[in-house]
């Protein structure tokens, strides 16, 4: 791996181009199009993630749509870490969730990116990735609320990273925790409403 000393500020906007391309691919809009569920946009939420194209009625798709953003994040990660190294894979990590949530192609409106966090926390340390979706699955079955999930589980990546013996990745699990919920921002305020759309309603 080249010493990030090295890198060279060319290569540093490459991976962050690179990583930022990979993110910024809207896999839910591509599959609802081609499974013909129509335009994304304008269903539920209108957001591009998994859980609402599983509002399209259409769980394959929903499936479909969390592994391809989940995968995003990680191949961003991977790619970018056995090329160069960890420090230079936390940049890749950051540069696809944003482009996740910020994707040129649809005038930077994105999704929320739950999926590629988690795709980038089992790339970076898949232990605490690991305990990331366990988190995730157990505040969703408690409280069948995915929103909920998200920002719990997002934050728990914080002490996981740390307890389990990475903490060179606390910082840029901070920094992703505190655009989840700043991207969660509506649900948050309809959770302390008690208006939070459930699972499956």
């Amino acid at each position: 791996m080249i010493p990030a000393l090295e890198l060279g500020l060319m290569n540093i906007f490459l991976v962050i181009l690179f990583a930022y391309l990979i993110g910024s691919i809207p896999f839910g809009i591509i599959i609802s199009k081609i499974m013909g569920l129509g335009n994304l946009r304008n269903i539920g939420s209108g957001n591009i993630g998994a859980t609402n194209v599983l509002r399209t009625g259409n769980k394959l798709a929903a499936i479909l749509t969390l592994i391809f953003d989940l995968l995003k994040g990680a191949i961003a990660v991977i790619i970018t870490y056995y090329i160069f190294n960890d420090t230079t894979a936390q940049i890749a990590a950051l540069s696809s969730f944003l482009g996740h949530c910020f994707p040129i192609w649809l005038k930077f409106k994105g999704g929320k990116g739950v999926a590629t966090f988690i795709g980038i926390s089992l790339a970076l340390y898949w232990p605490a990735g690991i305990l990331i979706c366990l988190t995730w699955v157990l505040i969703a079955f408690l409280s069948r609320t995915s929103s909920l999930s998200a920002l719990i589980s997002s934050l728990s990546s914080i002490l996981w990273v740390w307890v389990l013996g990475a903490p060179s990745a606390v910082f840029i699990m901070t920094v992703l925790t505190i655009l989840i919920w700043y991207r969660h921002i509506e649900n948050i305020k309809r959770i302390i409403k008690n208006t939070e759309p459930k699972i499956n309603n």
